[in-house]
């Protein structure tokens, strides 16, 4: 368990610094990443087009990344376990952002789905030595509305993807955004400048002969956890990533697609903070329950909305509830 972060008030100038600094590296990390995955998902029809596959082909590169995330997960938290948080996160931001860009310069199909899935190596790395980094340097008292902050670069990252689209798109086509996607590799400078170990790690480093041990003994709670984020991954990539596409196919146009997309995004960022702050007051599980209740009651405006006012209402108030609900999870996994 993460030791208890003391508050702000015993606290000198350089450690309150380096709190806000962790958060900005986790926030960024998280954001960045979101960004390189979600390009792809406004530009499945130009990527199908010139590698001459249909579009199931190219959402299927989606499905690639997704499901290569848990190994990188798994490789980057053991090496987060192993070498500290700072290390595996910069290497890790680094290796998505590289990946990222060889992307924009694939020259056939087979190319393309091969880096798509070693992106998602990239992507499952970043969000739980992220996650670890910041939660592990907040105080415990803010951690629910740190989550939910943390967990919205999310949806920041799907609005700027909407911005890359309606601006970078329309002059310089579908690779351009690929290329953009390269810059969060900066971001590790700014991580190895100013954020500093978590302390947690330097007291509680993992005992290589008790891990697989510690696992097994509470394997009714690592299955619940495993089963959980399956669900909570199929409620926001299943409302998310197919969404611009299905918005194309009822005729909306690329500019109306990227305006609805940010709208669901600023509803998005709302909802996570908000449940946030309210798993701090009312507990964690009673927050992301009652945010998933609410999403579901939303979807026929979502899904089947006949008029302009009905799709701006459910889409919106869909992401507000899904990514409320995610924005407690850091804190409840925590």
């Amino acid at each position: 368990m993460p030791l208890e972060s003391p508050g702000f008030i015993t606290q000198s100038a350089a450690e309150r610094a380096n709190q806000r600094n962790a958060l900005m590296a986790g926030f960024l990390g998280w954001t960045l990443d979101a960004f390189d995955f979600f390009v792809l998902t406004y530009v499945l029809n130009d990527v199908a087009r010139d590698f001459h596959r249909t579009r199931p082909d190219i959402a299927l590169t989606l499905t690639a990344s997704l499901a290569m995330r848990p190994v990188g997960a798994i490789i980057f938290g053991l090496l987060a376990d192993r070498y500290g948080r700072r290390l595996p996160l910069m290497l890790d931001i680094i290796f998505y952002s590289v990946i990222e860009v060889l992307s924009g310069f694939a020259t056939s199909y087979n190319v393309f789905l091969f880096l798509r899935l070693l992106y998602g190596i990239g992507m499952g790395g970043e969000w739980g030595v992220g996650a670890s980094l910041t939660l592990e340097s907040v105080p415990a008292r803010w951690r629910g509305l740190v989550s939910g902050l943390l967990q919205e670069g999310y949806a920041l990252g799907n609005i700027l993807a909407a911005v890359a689209y309606f601006t970078i798109y329309p002059r310089h086509g579908w690779r351009a955004l690929f290329f953009v996607g390269g810059l969060p590799a900066l971001l590790s400078l700014f991580i190895r400048a100013k954020v500093k170990e978590s302390e947690a790690w330097h007291s509680t480093r993992t005992d290589w002969g008790t891990y697989w041990l510690i696992v097994r003994r509470n394997g009714r709670r690592f299955l619940y956890l495993v089963l959980l984020m399956t669900m909570m991954n199929f409620m926001s990539h299943g409302t998310q990533d197919m969404y611009p596409t299905l918005l194309g196919t009822l005729g909306y146009n690329k500019a109306r697609i990227a305006d609805l997309t940010m709208l669901s995004g600023i509803g998005a960022i709302l909802g996570g903070l908000a449940f946030g702050y309210y798993s701090d007051v009312a507990g964690r599980r009673r927050a992301m329950l009652i945010a998933m209740v609410l999403g579901l009651a939303v979807v026929p405006f979502w899904i089947a909305g006949h008029s302009p006012w009905r799709i701006l209402i459910g889409v919106f108030l869909m992401q507000f509830f899904v990514q409320g609900a995610w924005g407690v999870i850091p804190a409840h996994i925590n």
